[in-house]
């Protein structure tokens, strides 16, 4: 069975442009025309990933993706009609992972979601003890994608556990911003840092006092230690 996406948008033809797109891609899509029919068809089905558009009726995205981050961490890409920066960010703080601007090609809308979706294999002959990275009460299990801080599984977004991960491989390496746009979302982001900076703010936030591991190098980027 393929994965399924829910595609939250408005304009009909956009809508289905990017549904015939998916699904010619093998994926099964679900469709929503606003942000309550989006929640209806969430709570009741099983999805894989959401493309969510910002300006909608009844309910925007942004309030739409608020709510699914209370109980879910789904991959969600925001679609937006302005460049505005604050929009982006916005959504980035609220949870999203990735998003997209409109016109956009409907072949770079699939290519983001084929990203967000795709979980690196693991390799059979792979020690048990390589594929759990450790440092003081924090855990991450790369096989079942599952982070625990003092044996509690923390949730955290497709984007927050790259950016652990990629951290914690690299532990006492000063990490760019740059780099980690490039390894994260394999682009270039054509904002500021904000990008980063928001969801780090955010990964912080969820790990508690293993947050104290992911030091901020001023004017170069992000390093992570063990505790003392």
């Amino acid at each position: 069975m393929g994965k399924t996406i829910l595609i939250v948008e408005d304009e009909d033809i956009l809508r289905e442009i990017s549904k015939d797109y998916f699904i010619d891609a093998g994926y099964d899509v679900l469709e929503a025309k606003d942000g309550k029919e989006a929640l209806a068809i969430f709570e009741k089905a099983n999805v894989d990933l959401i493309v969510l558009d910002i300006m909608m009726p009844r309910l925007d995205g942004w309030s739409v993706c608020k709510r699914i981050r209370e109980h879910s961490v789904v991959p969600i890409i925001m679609l937006t009609a302005r460049s505005d920066e604050e929009d982006t960010l916005l959504g980035f703080d609220l949870g999203a992972d990735d998003y997209v601007t409109k016109p956009y090609s409907p072949k770079i809308l699939l290519a983001r979601a084929k990203r967000l979706l795709t979980t690196p294999a693991t390799n059979e002959n792979t020690n048990k003890s390589q594929e759990i990275l450790t440092s003081n009460e924090l855990e991450v299990h790369l096989h079942s994608r599952t982070v625990k801080v003092k044996g509690n599984v923390v949730p955290l977004t497709h984007t927050e556990f790259e950016i652990l991960t990629y951290l914690m491989k690299n532990k006492n390496i000063v990490i760019s911003r740059q780099q980690l746009i490039i390894k994260v979302w394999g682009y270039e982001y054509a904002g500021d840092d904000r990008t980063v900076n928001t969801h780090i703010r955010n990964l912080r936030s969820k790990l508690a006092d293993s947050a104290k591991q992911i030091k901020t190098i001023v004017r170069a980027g992000y390093k992570f230690e063990d505790l003392p």
